[in-house]
Parts: structure tokens; sequence; C-alpha cells
């Protein structure tokens, strides 16, 4: 198993580039300017044309080379003959009663990833996926039920961002007062997928998010959640530098190997050493437990004080979440009294503890709901919990 390899050999396609016109959507700054010189910008030319190139798709929204206007007419007709300025396409929309919003998008090879949106009265939220399916197998998961097609390009990660501003109509227009209120204000990388098992691509898009000449978001409104893969943690920190949170859901290791299956590989004592190590894990920039709430599985008050223990040493908050039931899923959402007295105890201990108030449940866009429409074959519930290796 030591000899295994971090991230898992799931390819990134396509898997060469398509003849015709390249994307330059999902390019670093270095890689921009290389794929800008390979296709005749001259050198010495080519920081600046990256610099305006940039603002324009990531900061104006614009998709349109016509539309860079301070570019020469030459320069962009040559532009558009060679490039193109894509992200996924949105195959369907639902809204939810409680304003959440979901789409379902078409990426390369004609697979499908959801992307959700969360309105709240001080943030909005988007909540991104980072590969088709997942390689998890969360039991409580039903993302975790669709097998993994593979990673996300870096393209199709920043994409999605750039596909719910397009819906949300909130790009900002050239030469207007700048406004600093935000619909889509956060990211968290808890959507389909694995984060840190498709490192490289979530890393690059994230820098695009994060660049203050593009889409602006400060790093602190970025939140990548993993299951626990300890090795790339410290990478996270030095490369990415977002908040973390971590999908930790019980606290002995028998109860956590069923419910988050990684955990066999690398168990609660050795993700909690890692996240002791964060290099970020300061008072100011806690570590987000994320801690769904399983009726007579994790939530006794026993639990509520190992998990107490356990924190020890971590800058922590815990977020509670109550189990968001779909069809065939093996688990029960704990009651609501079980939830606040396991909340109860977290927060006497000086840990955060807030209820997190399902959202999207109408569409099956909450916590744990997530799966592709096209994949989502209705399984009985003794499949499911035969393939959790839950006794039904």
């Amino acid at each position: 198993m030591a000899d295994a390899p971090i991230t898992q050999d799931v390819l990134t396609i396509p898997r060469k580039l398509p003849e015709g016109p390249v994307n330059l959507v999902g390019l670093t700054r270095p890689q921009l300017r290389d794929v800008l010189i390979a296709h005749g910008t001259p050198e010495k030319q080519a920081k600046m044309r990256v610099g305006q190139i940039w603002q324009w798709i990531y900061q104006w929204g614009v998709r349109d080379f016509d539309a860079m206007t301070n570019l020469s007419k030459v320069y962009r007709a040559a532009l558009a003959e060679k490039f193109v300025i894509e992200i996924p396409e949105v195959v369907s929309k639902q809204v939810s009663v409680d304003g959440t919003r979901k789409w379902l998008v078409r990426i390369a090879g004609g697979h499908e990833v959801e992307v959700v949106y969360i309105p709240e009265e001080d943030r909005g939220t988007l909540c991104v996926s980072s590969q088709v399916g997942c390689t998890l197998t969360c039991s409580f998961c039903h993302t975790g039920t669709q097998k993994l097609v593979r990673n996300l390009t870096a393209a199709e990660i920043v994409g999605q961002v750039m596909m719910a501003r397009d819906d949300l109509d909130e790009w900002p227009v050239p030469g207007a007062p700048k406004d600093e209120t935000r619909l889509l204000s956060n990211i968290v990388l808890m959507g389909m997928g694995e984060p840190l098992y498709n490192f490289e691509n979530v890393r690059d898009a994230m820098k695009i998010c994060m660049d203050e000449e593009g889409i602006q978001l400060s790093r602190r409104r970025i939140t990548l959640s993993t299951s626990g893969v300890v090795p790339e943690i410290e990478r996270t920190a030095n490369e990415i530098g977002c908040q973390l949170a971590v999908s930790f859901h019980a606290t002995t290791d028998d109860v956590r190997n069923t419910l988050v299956p990684i955990n066999k590989r690398w168990n609660i004592e050795a993700l909690l050493e890692a996240l002791k190590a964060y290099p970020r894990g300061r008072n100011s920039e806690r570590i987000t437990f994320e801690y769904v709430m399983l009726d007579g599985v994790n939530d006794t008050d026993a639990d509520a004080h190992r998990l107490v223990k356990l924190l020890e040493g971590i800058p922590a908050k815990v977020n509670l979440i109550p189990f968001n039931e779909w069809p065939g899923a093996p688990y029960k959402r704990s009651s609501n009294n079980r939830i606040r007295a396991f909340a109860n105890i977290i927060y006497n201990a000086g840990y955060a503890s807030p209820i997190r108030t399902p959202r999207g449940e109408d569409i099956l866009a909450a916590c744990g709901q997530l799966k592709s429409a096209t994949e989502r074959a209705r399984k009985s519930r003794k499949e499911i919990a035969a393939e959790a290796g839950l006794n039904s």
C-alpha cells in the first residue's frame, strides 16, 4: 500500500489537445505566455499581451476577441483564428425554493458535472466540482455511489466559476464604478470528487480565481474540502494557501473506515498529525471539521467527547451537517435534539459548532447529494448498503 501513488492514475482528458483552436481558459500566466509566443506573438510583447487578455477574460468576462478594444484589430483577428475562450456548457438549471441554484454542465467527452450556488445574507457560495464522479465511495454520500470517470481540467474547474458569474449576471463593466458587493463571494471545493486527487488542476484554477487582475477572490474566501489525502495537505497550504476543511465524520477508525474509506490508508492519527502541522493552522484561520450527523452511527455523547479530545492542539471549528437523505440512502438523519446535544458538548469545550441548515434539498443540491443526472441510476437501499460494506 505504501508504494501506491498519492494521486490515483486518473488521466485528465482531453489527453492531447484537440486539433484546431486552443482554449485560453484555465492556462496559468506562464502557460498563456508560452502559447501566445508559440502562435506568433513577439516575445517582447508577450508579457503585456498576457496581462491584457487575462483581464478581458477573467476580470470582465469577455469571450469575444473582437471586444478586446485595447488590442489592435489585426492582433484580435489573429487571436480569433488560433484561439477560443470556452467554458462548460449549461445543460440544465434548477432553482430551489430557498434560492439555491444547481446547474448540470457538460464538459469535454460529453461528461456532465453538477455545480451549486447557495445565496445567504452575507455571502454567496459556489460549490465547485473537481472530478466527474468520485473515487472515494464514502457510504453516506450520493456522489460516492457514482464511479470515477476522470479528473477535470483547470479550464473546466475555473469554467464553473465563470459560468455561475454569467448566470448571476455579475461581470463588472469596464469603466463603471467598482462594486465591492459580490453575489458570488466564496468558493468551496466540495462538489463532485476529491480535490486533492486532482491537485495541479485545482491549484491552477484557484490561482486564477485569486488573481488580482482576474476574478479577484481572496484566498480566505476559498475553502478546499478533503477527505484526508494526507501527503497533499502541506502542498495545499504552500501552493494554494486557501482555507482547509476536512470531511471527518467519525471519532474512531472503525466507524471512519466505513464512512470514509480513505481512512484505511491514512487513519485518524495520521490525518490529525498532518492537520496539526498545517502551516496555515492559526487561530485566525481555523480548520473546519465537517461532521455529518447519522442516527445511531456517530452521534452519541461519547462521540462528541472523543471529538473534543481529538481536536486538542488544532485551531478548529466543527460544522455539524444534518444528513441529507437521498433515494436509497443506507442511513437516517440524527434527530434535532440529538444534533443540538452533540453541538453543545463541542461548544462547551470551546469550539464553534454551527449546525448547517440544509439547502437545496428539493433539487438534490444539498451536501452529499450531488450526482450527475446522467449517472443517477436508481439503486436499491440493499445494493448501496452492500457496496458500502454495511449490513442491511
